[in-house]
């Protein structure tokens, strides 16, 4: 067998190229990876095969395939590789809570969470690694430290970071059960009918642009996704939901809503960043426009997080407020359709 790495490859980044010996027997290419790949996991496998980041021969193949002799098997991803080194930096962090175990952290928007392509610092990580020292890791989550889930960059909210080994485990348990409670609080356009429900829909990247989340409603594609939604309050032309999250994908929310009929107001990724409902007269648009200014990120916040300590086996649960710019959001909704 032999392996080598590129630069790139028709846009994306190859992280391995390896080409079956010409005396290979029949194996499923999940199994053949995991024997020749450091740090990764069966199921990590199976789902990167699935959203087509592996291709055998330049073809996309399924979890199933047998390699045979000869075949050339090609492990590309949208980044470029790089180690997983976390540089520490001095960047405040809002704890809400922390023990010896774990501790919640209140991200600001604009924060992306761990360490990527385009985003090698400032990140929520790179803050982890200054403050505390010797946070743990498991093989899926290399390179980031302490964290057993993630919020997109430009949503703000809770996150809770395991400070020990014990605590990591735990609570990933907890999140894979799908025990873990979290209820997300968000500006939508139009109003939900009805105005609550349960989105059962299989998410995955869609196959036209590998950074967005598609809807994939007959279940051939994606991965299972549920998300629970109540509307709070209508303002004519927008709602404010709950979302409830029972799985946990990426862009689930967004793209769940978008499914729906109701993107999140100005959620460019998923076309929330236009005007879909109101009026057309210039006076609406610019109304609009401003309330975009005020909030230039899609309106996502994880307003609450609720679990049991992975430790003292303890149920606890966590809220916060609405960042400044959703509240002064809502607030300019509410105005407007009082008059």
């Amino acid at each position: 067998m032999q392996e080598q790495k590129d630069e790139s490859d028709d846009g994306w980044f190859i992280h391995h190229r390896l080409v079956a010996d010409p005396n290979q027997t029949a194996i499923r290419i999940d199994k053949f990876l995991m024997d020749r790949l450091a740090n990764v996991t069966r199921s990590k496998l199976q789902d990167g095969i699935r959203q087509g980041f592996v291709r055998v021969n330049q073809q996309e193949i399924k979890p199933n395939y047998k390699v045979r002799p000869g075949d050339e098997i090609v492990v590309a991803l949208p980044e470029p590789p790089r180690d997983t080194e976390v540089i520490p930096e001095n960047i405040a962090l809002n704890i809400v809570f922390e023990d010896e175990d774990l501790m919640i952290v209140n991200k600001p928007p604009g924060m992306v969470v761990h360490p990527a392509y385009n985003n090698w610092t400032g990140t929520l990580v790179n803050a982890l690694a200054f403050h505390f020292q010797d946070l743990p890791t498991m093989p899926e989550n290399q390179g980031r430290p302490g964290l057993v889930h993630r919020i997109d960059k430009d949503t703000s909210g809770l996150l809770v970071v395991a400070k020990t080994e014990k605590a990591m485990t735990g609570l990933a348990r907890q999140f894979y059960h799908h025990t873990i409670e979290r209820a997300y609080t968000a500006l939508v356009w139009g109003i939900p009918d009805p105005d609550s429900g349960t989105i059962n829909v299989n998410l995955g990247r869609s196959f036209k642009d590998r950074r967005v989340t598609e809807a994939f409603p007959d279940g051939e594609h994606g991965r299972k996704a549920i998300t629970h939604y109540q509307v709070e309050s209508s303002m004519r032309y927008v709602s404010v939901v709950t979302c409830r999250l029972e799985t946990g994908r990426t862009h689930q929310i967004r793209a769940h809503m978008k499914y729906m009929g109701h993107p999140l107001f100005n959620d460019a990724t998923y076309g929330g960043n236009r005007i879909l409902k109101g009026t057309v007269f210039s006076k609406y648009r610019a109304f609009v426009d401003n309330c975009f200014k005020i909030m230039p990120r899609q309106a996502l916040h994880a307003k609450s997080l609720g679990f049991v300590h992975p430790i003292s086996g303890e149920t606890m649960h966590f809220e916060s407020e609405l960042p400044d710019d959703f509240r002064q959001l809502i607030r300019k909704w509410e105005n407007y359709v009082q008059h």
